[in-house]
């Protein structure tokens, strides 16, 4: 029988555990506290709002023009999230389950390309979008988007995918289910895990991204995301905290929001699709 820890312990154990806590969520305390903050525009932010004031939310979504740059964002996200989710389980079937030529080195190519830094791949990237013709252009920043999710979520898919008992596909096929009923019924729901934790990466790569938004949108004012738009509030000599504290406040919400619709899909569907035996 392990003896139960002392009070000592259990106090050294709680204090750790409220140290952590206070680190990791006082930036965004601090955050939430200065958007609402009258004086956090003039640098005089405290602890606790001064001046309680909705007056920067007001600013940054009207005379900011933040409500374009989220429209823009949630484009590019949704079509990010779609495209690279349909190509990258395709794909991962296709590598899990056939045998072709060239199929190992296919793998290694998806491995090695998830080990090259985002940074070198700017200009690839950029010369590609531009000989395509989509350079300024949201679109240019979708496909751009779909590639780089590409190697890490069909090596991720790749996975659940094989972790799938054939047994479970051949017994639908002996039961008269066609491919696509056995994939809709058998092979989805099985693989729904994987599916949701490579459509959050895109969905954060595609809305929190900067370099390559800023390096293919160019001057493109119109067709920014918020990563970029949040950039406007920084001024040369001087930076307007309260609007840019309000316009991460926003930026903030989409994720968290996302993430508490998809999170029930992270456990759901692990034995969905299954049969006895």
């Amino acid at each position: 029988m392990n003896p139960r820890p002392s009070l000592a312990s259990r106090i050294g154990v709680g204090i750790a555990v409220a140290a952590v806590l206070i680190f990791t969520l006082f930036p965004v305390y601090w955050m939430i506290s200065s958007a609402f903050d009258a004086k956090a525009s003039s640098g005089g932010q405290s602890l606790l709002p001064q001046e309680f004031t909705l007056d920067n939310f007001t600013f940054v979504l009207t005379d900011g023009g933040f409500g374009t740059y989220l429209r823009n964002s949630a484009i590019v996200a949704l079509v990010t999230v779609l495209v690279s989710a349909v190509v990258c389980l395709l794909a991962a079937v296709a590598v899990a389950r056939f045998r072709f030529k060239f199929r190992t080195t296919v793998l290694m190519m998806i491995l090695v390309v998830q080990m090259v830094p985002l940074e070198a791949l700017v200009i690839p990237l950029f010369l590609q979008v531009k000989t395509l013709g989509l350079l300024n252009s949201i679109i240019g920043l979708m496909v751009v988007y779909v590639a780089l999710s590409l190697a890490f979520g069909i090596w991720m898919l790749r996975g659940f995918v094989a972790a799938v008992p054939v047994e479970l596909e051949e017994a639908a096929y002996i039961d008269g289910a066609s491919w696509w009923r056995m994939f809709r019924s058998i092979l989805l729901p099985l693989v729904m895990p994987g599916l949701v934790a490579t459509s959050i990466f895109s969905f954060i790569t595609a809305w929190n991204e900067f370099i390559f938004a800023m390096t293919i949108l160019g001057a493109q004012t119109d067709q920014y995301t918020v990563s970029i738009g949040l950039k406007s509030f920084f001024g040369l000599h001087s930076n307007d905290w309260g609007s840019i504290m309000a316009a991460s406040t926003i930026i903030t919400i989409p994720v968290m929001i996302f993430f508490v619709i998809v999170q029930r899909r992270l456990s759901a569907g692990m034995v969905a699709g299954a049969v006895k035996g």
